[in-house]
């Protein structure tokens, strides 16, 4: 998505650790009118399957995956990174590695909410190691549930997540994927619009 190759070129920052910031418009302070062209791009990829339900992880993926939804006309699920007193019956849990927090996480979900009968889509706004795509693809196992693909804003194919899932059989569709990444300058690799 050129589009988004250029917002991040203009707006991004690269910090030390393959860190990229976005949170001008993608993850802190959200730009509602660029997310709906994303939400529509993702509907775009995913047009031909059928989607029930999209699935998230706490907190970056939430209006990403919201603005995606409504193209689909089905729910969000996310799977939140604590346990609450509201959180009761049975849940899903994995174990997530956050990269940009260094931290391992427990996601929990209700099971209440994902079923075997579901067809998800996996929406989140970043790829590096696949740890957090990972975790999710645990919980729809666990629910007998079917992937139908996965949608990221911005994949780090310098990394391995993305070509770990697509050497599983993931239907893995990335926004814009960065080749390389160094303080001064982002390379993309090429994708068929």
């Amino acid at each position: 998505m050129k589009a988004l190759e250029e917002k991040i070129l203009q707006d991004g920052q690269v910090r030390p650790g393959h860190i990229l910031k976005v949170d001008s418009f993608l993850n802190h302070q959200i730009d509602i009118d660029f997310i709906n062209e994303i939400g529509k791009e993702f509907q775009r990829l995913f047009a031909d399957r059928p989607i029930t339900k999209i699935l998230t992880v706490e907190a970056s993926g939430i209006g990403i995956a919201c603005i995606t939804a409504q193209y689909f006309h089905v729910p969000v699920v996310f799977a939140k990174k604590a346990q609450s007193l509201n959180l009761d019956g049975s849940l899903y849990t994995a174990k997530v590695q956050s990269y940009t927090h260094n931290r391992v996480y427990d996601v929990i979900l209700s099971k209440k909410f994902l079923n075997a009968d579901d067809h998800v889509l996996i929406i989140d706004d970043f790829l590096a190691n696949g740890c957090a795509v990972t975790g999710l693809l645990d919980i729809i196992k666990s629910a007998r549930a079917t992937v139908e693909g996965v949608g990221i804003v911005i994949e780090k194919g310098f990394q391995s997540g993305g070509r770990e899932l697509r050497e599983r059989g993931i239907n893995l569709k990335s926004l814009a994927i960065i080749k390389s990444m160094t303080d001064t300058a982002i390379e993309f690799e090429e994708q068929d619009e």
